[in-house]
């Protein structure tokens, strides 16, 4: 792939991209932010390649979870060796719709929990497919399991969803 197709690709991509490495930082915007930047390098600077055996967006979101499990992992051993390392600020959202954002954050909050009890893979599997709107065969791609891995783990996700929702449908 020539080097502005792999730009346009990554600038067509950086929506998806961006919501992909937030699920891999577990809802950390500033981490992701930076997980992304550091995949973006990965990128550019030929450190990884495309290769062309899946899709662009699969192999990119490959970069950015391997990406992210590379700094939670540097990240743990910091942390370890520096106790008591300061955490970034809790994102802020400007309100337009009282009453909409509310409501919106109630939802949001309710999935969130929900996906909490999901394992991690099941909660990867999930987001990849219904977020990034990737098949089960690339999001197999993506985290590097089998296609039949894949397809338990969503098949037991989506059980362990509906679940989660319909124990927690009285609570809001």
């Amino acid at each position: 792939m020539v080097a502005q197709d792999v730009k346009q690709s990554l600038e067509e991509l950086h929506p998806a991209s961006f919501a992909w490495s937030v699920a891999c930082c577990h809802g950390n915007y500033p981490e992701a932010e930076e997980v992304l930047q550091a995949a973006y390098l990965k990128v550019l600077e030929r450190r990884a390649r495309f290769s062309g055996r899946s899709s662009f967006k699969t192999w990119f979101f490959s970069v950015v979870r391997t990406t992210a499990l590379e700094r939670r992992r540097r990240r743990r051993l910091r942390h370890a060796l520096l106790v008591g390392w300061a955490r970034s600020e809790p994102r802020r959202e400007c309100a337009s719709d009282p009453q909409a954002d509310t409501a919106r954050t109630q939802r949001r909050s309710r999935i969130l929990r929900a996906l909490a009890c999901l394992s991690s893979r099941q909660r990867q599997v999930l987001e990849l497919v219904f977020y990034q709107d990737l098949t089960l065969a690339e999001a197999a791609a993506v985290l590097r399991v089998s296609l039949g891995a894949a397809r338990t783990h969503y098949a037991r996700g989506k059980k362990n969803l509906s679940a989660a929702l319909g124990r927690r449908g009285g609570d809001d």
